[in-house]
């Protein structure tokens, strides 16, 4: 009880606190009005990640009104005057062949429960019209977004019911390949490139996502990547949180429709903003607060992020462009943009550079809205097409030693078993040698 009364005399301190600085600023003044009337959509918030991280998912030890460890809790969501946020369901690459699929199920229940243990802050959403519903109720709508196609585990089954549990994005990689898909670190030259963009397979997941009506996100792919699925999604895609690589040339950003240079290849491969916004799939570029992707330094603030909004703008419209701050997933954060309650500062940064009502609506959340529209009314479209339940080759998993192969062909298995069998054979082979010597 105390802890609310706290709560409540802390917002309403703050408040006070920006009636006065609206009453100083127009453009603040201006920026609150219009977010109390468009819903600021986010599209990548890693609070899960630390409740995970400082918890371990114990929500019922946690009072999100009172935390402080976090960019992010309750008052700070309603100071920042959040609408609606997908959470980011994200477990490490480390997880890749084992665990994964486990941790990210407990990661998407910890949002859910987030939603039942304070239902008069957040509601679960799952569509476009949901996140207008929670609008008008005053409450942050809460979606679900998967960071990384290792969390599947090369299972379209997995994405399916991942789908049905609330997840309505899937970053196709993190900062690892899938044995279906490379990730950006490819384009850096750290990784090597293992399907030259996406296999057979990874093409199906995208298909798949398209027909469930989930978002493509191409957050942490690489340009090749990118340019494979704008050419075969029928739907919308989004970068949920990347800025643009003409203002910090860092490779988790977006590349203009210049040529850009890939280290590894010593090749040029181009993306054009031309495809993103196509009048028949326009997609959105959520922009990434971290400094070291706003700046490629350890510092920034918010002129330097407005720079990402006003690039991509001019590059290709303000239609194309969203928030995705990527608070309580990086250690480093703009000056002014400390929390999530400081976003209005952004908002009112666009304003003072003579961004028009209508452009900062789009920004706010009508771009996202859109989007998510859209990739619904493909969705139906496909409504009679058949889930694609043909699985990934064996041959593409079976570095995972714990992964078993029923289902598959007997003479893939057995060729597999055959394999298996011989390494055993050498691996005893040699034990008896070394036992010989040591006599």
């Amino acid at each position: 009880m105390l802890s609310k009364v706290i709560s409540a005399v802390c917002l309403t301190l703050w408040v006070s606190h920006c009636a006065v600085s609206a009453a100083e600023d127009p453009f603040m003044t201006k920026a609150l009005k219009l977010m109390s009337e468009t819903p600021l959509i986010d599209g990548h918030n890693d609070l899960p990640w630390q409740l995970r991280k400082q918890f371990n998912n114990q929500l019922n030890v946690v009072d999100l009104n009172t935390l402080n460890t976090t960019h992010t809790n309750i008052p700070k969501i309603k100071q920042g005057k959040l609408g609606a946020q997908f959470w980011s369901a994200y477990v490490p690459c480390d997880t890749q062949y084992k665990d994964a699929v486990r941790q990210t199920l407990e990661q998407i229940d910890v949002v859910h429960r987030m939603c039942e243990k304070y239902p008069d802050n957040f509601m679960f959403a799952t569509s476009a019209q949901d996140i207008r519903t929670a609008f008008s109720q005053n409450k942050t709508a809460s979606l679900i977004g998967v960071e990384g196609g290792h969390s599947i585990d090369s299972s379209l089954g997995t994405l399916r019911t991942m789908y049905q549990l609330g997840v309505r994005y899937l970053t196709l990689t993190h900062s690892c390949n899938t044995p279906w898909a490379d990730n950006w670190l490819v384009d850096e030259g750290s990784d090597p490139s293992e399907h030259n963009g996406l296999s057979q397979f990874g093409k199906q997941v995208v298909m798949e996502m398209n027909r469930l009506g989930m978002l493509i996100d191409l957050a942490h792919v690489t340009v090749k990547v990118m340019n494979q699925v704008l050419d075969m999604s029928e739907a919308p895609v989004i970068f949920s949180h990347s800025s643009a690589y003409s203002i910090c040339k860092h490779a988790r950003n977006v590349p203009s429709p210049k040529i850009v240079n890939v280290p590894l290849e010593k090749t040029t491969k181009i993306f054009t903003f031309e495809k993103l916004k196509s009048r028949e799939k326009k997609g959105i570029v959520m922009v990434n607060f971290y400094n070291d992707y706003v700046t490629c330094s350890k510092t920034a603030n918010i002129s330097d992020v407005a720079d990402h909004f006003d690039h991509i703008k001019k590059v290709a419209g303000a239609d194309i462009i969203g928030f995705g701050g990527d608070y309580d997933g990086v250690t480093r954060l703009p000056e002014g943009l400390e929390d999530v309650s400081k976003v209005p500062n952004v908002v009112a940064e666009l304003l003072r550079r003579g961004w028009t009502d209508e452009e900062v609506n789009a920004a706010l959340g009508n771009n996202l809205l859109r989007v998510f529209t859209d990739a619904e009314e493909v969705r139906d479209k496909l409504t009679n097409k058949k889930p694609d339940d043909v699985p990934i080759p064996y041959a593409e998993v079976n570095k995972n030693s714990c992964r078993t192969s029923h289902g598959y062909p007997d003479d893939v298995t057995g060729a597999a078993s055959s394999l298996s069998t011989l390494a055993l054979q050498l691996t005893l082979a040699l034990q008896g040698l070394l036992l010989l010597s040591a006599l």
